[in-house]
Order: C-alpha cells, then structure tokens, then sequence
C-alpha cells in the first residue's frame, strides 16, 4: 500500500513519528507536508495529497495538523475525496468500513504519537464493507456530482 503525507507546521513532529511507524510495518509513504521549521499553509498541503489520492496515485492518505479539522475540510473539496478527522478507535473503523474515507485527518495537538500510530493501524487494516453503508456512500457522492455540475452551469 502506497499512503500521501502531509502536515503543516503544526504537526511536523506527528508526520514524523507516524511515516517512521509506517516505514516500520513496510508501508510505502511519500511525504507532502513541511518541513522542519517551514512555514506551510494546510490547505494546499491538504489539496496537494487530496488530488495525488482522487487521482490513484496513492491507494490513501493521511494529513496532520493542529486539529486536523481544516486538513479534512479542505481535502473533502477535491472531487472524489472523502476525508474524516480520526481521533479515536471507533469513528476511525468506522471511517473507513461505512464511510470509505480514503484520507484519514488527525491533530497533533489532541492526539498523542502513540495513539496516533495506534490510529494509523486501525485504519490502514479497515477496508469499506459495503453492505448498507454503500448506498449512503453512493448518495455522498451523487450529492457531491449534483454540485460540480450546478457550478459548471454557472
């Protein structure tokens, strides 16, 4: 599996710690975000990793910041991309087995690096599971379809 990176300033010691945990349980990973002591504004490091995912290059991604709530809001802007800040087990399961997020969002000033990796493998071992949850998604989808073409009219 190949996984996007990114964080901003805010979360460069998370980055870190969680592409060293990858790399340890032989995850592939390529690193968009700041480095150390750069200054970075999220959104682009958001829709920089957001678009590498929409467009296959990556299987997922993880993005990193503060809170990780201005990191998932931007990469939900991208088409195709479903990204959910994951700050506990079950909603970061549930991400992925109901929601298929591709782009999972945490933040270094609520989650500690153990956690963080604790999070990570959690979420990499989740795949969608379909089922109910499928039309759910399909509709997220059509909604986001439905938007994309409005703006096109404009």
């Amino acid at each position: 599996m190949r996984i996007a990176i990114g964080c901003d300033e805010a979360a460069y010691s998370l980055k870190v710690e969680i592409m060293k945990h990858l790399e340890s349980t032989g995850v592939e990973c390529e690193d968009f975000g700041a480095e150390a002591g750069e200054i970075i504004l999220y959104p682009d490091v958001a829709v920089n990793v957001a678009e590498a995912v929409a467009r296959g290059e990556f299987e997922r991604g993880i993005l990193v910041c503060g809170t990780g709530i201005g990191m998932a809001m931007t990469a939900n802007k991208v088409p195709g991309i479903r990204a959910a800040v994951c700050h506990d087990p079950f909603s970061t399961e549930r991400s992925r087995k109901s929601n298929d997020a591709q782009i999972m969002c945490m933040g270094e000033r609520v989650v500690g690096v153990e956690l963080a990796k604790y999070l990570v493998d959690i979420w990499l071992k989740c795949d969608f599971a379909g089922g109910g949850s499928a039309p759910k998604v399909d509709r997220i989808m059509e909604y986001e379809k439905m938007y994309q073409e409005k703006e096109r009219a404009i």
